[in-house]
């Protein structure tokens, strides 16, 4: 989206502490400016992290990787940038649920309506306004553009990236969704936000695969968000049963960390948990066809994945349930149409005889 308009733009300062009112107005739970005229060391971490290959099967990561290495290569005309947070956080501790093993774990973010469609018509009702009051020229971003969201909300004040590589908020802990306006007007930013990280190592140490060769670094190829969401195929076996039963994403780098102390549950009722999409039980979810499938996650982010890839990933944690009950179910997709389904229940059954 891209609006402007011939008004006069009012002083920085007081730009800038408007828009901070009219985010919380519109929804947001915290916002941040930062100017994007500077060079930064982003752009240099991202073509690393794609030359050692650690982006795994996202190409679109390399096919976009110079438009991300700097806002200005997104928008030449851009000054500055405001960074938006909508707190998402859980009203339970999201590690408990890895005790019940019969039932499936699908990612905090993805328990509720579709982020990306809420956050998205929040920003574009706040951009018009920044355009019709200040004038200049404003376009919104979510994740699914070419944008550098994280290291932007650093910049803007609103965290800092801890070394699980996630951003951390004093306030929300790791619980914030971002969005991200680019604008041509000259407004005062935030100072950036400092590392708060210390000694502590905690996501670290509780990840299952061990997907964090460094702090402050990430392999994407161990990492169960990227393996249940983006690869495509069978997932290597070495990372099956580490797997359990997170079946959408994993939040344990996230819900481990001590700042969350501070965090609170999600405002707005669009981000709260459906309650099927709390704790499913495997059972039900192995047995879903494609239409059963596109019901159930109707609105939500986890219907991008297909039935085939989702179905994979129950059939895993149905072989990491160590219930003899759910045989069944896995015995039922060995026929199934998609031949990584059907290699995924043989896993399963091999694993519940064992």
């Amino acid at each position: 989206m891209t609006t402007s308009t011939s008004r006069p733009n009012s002083t920085p300062a007081g730009a800038s502490a408007w828009i901070r009112d009219e985010a919380r107005r519109v929804g947001f739970d915290v916002s941040g400016i930062a100017a994007v005229t500077q060079p930064w060391d982003a752009g240099e971490h991202l073509a690393r992290f794609i030359d050692d290959g650690r982006h795994g099967d996202m190409q679109w990561m390399e096919t976009t990787a110079e438009r991300r290495s700097h806002p200005t290569k997104m928008w030449p005309e851009a000054r500055s940038v405001i960074v938006l947070g909508m707190n998402y956080g859980p009203d339970t501790n999201p590690l408990e649920a890895l005790a019940r093993r019969s039932d499936g774990v699908i990612s905090v973010y993805a328990q509720g309506r579709d982020y990306h469609d809420l956050i998205k018509g929040r920003l574009k009702t706040l951009a018009a306004s920044v355009g019709r009051r200040l004038g200049g020229e404003v376009k919104v971003f979510v994740d699914t553009a070419p944008l550098m969201e994280k290291p932007l909300a650093a910049l803007a004040g609103l965290g800092w990236q801890g070394k699980h590589t996630n951003l951390v908020s004093r306030e929300f802990g790791s619980w914030l969704f971002l969005g991200a306006i680019l604008t041509t007007l000259d407004l005062e930013p935030d100072a950036p936000s400092g590392d708060h990280c210390g000694a502590c190592r905690a996501c670290l140490d509780i990840c299952p695969t061990n997907a964090f060769p460094a702090p402050y670094q990430l392999d994407a190829r161990a990492c169960l968000s990227y393996l249940t969401i983006e690869h495509h195929g069978p997932i290597p076996e070495v990372y099956r049963a580490p797997m359990g039963n997170r079946i959408y994403g994993c939040d344990d780098c996230l819900a481990v960390c001590p700042w969350n102390k501070f965090a609170s549950a999600a405002r707005e009722a669009g981000l709260h948990a459906r309650e099927a999409l709390r704790s499913p039980a495997l059972a039900d979810l192995a047995a879903l066809d494609d239409g059963a499938f596109r019901a159930l996650f109707s609105a939500s982010p986890v219907k991008r994945v297909g039935r085939d890839r989702f179905v994979r990933n129950v059939l895993y944690a149905v072989g990491n349930s160590g219930d003899p009950s759910l045989a069944p179910s896995a015995q039922a997709r060995l026929d199934d149409d998609d031949p990584v389904v059907r290699d995924a229940a043989g896993w399963a059954l091999a694993r519940l005889a064992d």
